[in-house]
């Protein structure tokens, strides 16, 4: 019984940690659009987008990320899937692992941010807004799915789907400037 607790509050602060690594992102966004506007418009939205940032990290994103490794540690525990592995685990804690690194980049860009320092363009941050989608969508294919040739398959699906997500960031970058 208790692995269906712990099933559901991974669930639950997995879907937290996904709603903050997006919204984060926007407002990394954000800010570095307000860096193009004149004063003091500038420095009026890009410090409440600051608060936002901090607030949004250290309240939501952050616990989220610490209590899904928590809780996602007790499934693999508690149902002794430790040993040995399944073949689909191991690639989900891969791309889990992947999702760690892409956390600590978008933790590397915050505090950049905080210091008012704005290293990417706003084009390279929706870009980058989108590599938490791709990470979320192979995730849940492969714990949904745990095969391989679907995997194989899944793997195929994404890169046709982040191709198809360029070309959209690019459509609506001309649209934009168009404007």
């Amino acid at each position: 019984m208790s692995f269906l607790y712990f099933k559901a509050l991974h669930i639950i602060f997995v879907v937290t940690w996904f709603a903050g690594l997006f919204y984060i992102v926007r407002l990394f966004i954000y800010y570095a659009e307000a860096a193009e506007k004149p004063e003091p418009e500038r420095s009026i939205l890009q410090k409440q987008f600051s608060i936002m940032q901090k607030r949004l990290w250290y309240g939501i994103t952050w616990p989220s990320a610490v209590l899904t490794l928590i809780f996602g540690s007790s499934i693999v525990y508690v149902l002794g899937l430790y040993d040995p592995f399944p073949s689909w685990l191991i690639w989900k804690l891969s791309l889990v692992a992947g999702l760690y690194a892409y956390h600590f980049l978008c933790h590397k860009i915050f505090r950049q941010q905080q210091q008012g320092v704005i290293r990417y363009s706003s084009t390279k941050l929706r870009i980058w807004n989108e590599v938490a989608t791709l990470f979320l969508i192979s995730i849940v294919f492969l714990v949904v799915l745990k095969s391989s040739l679907s995997m194989l398959w899944g793997i195929i699906g994404l890169l046709v789907f982040s191709a198809v997500l360029m070309l959209a960031i690019r459509i609506y970058k001309r649209l934009r400037e168009a404007k």
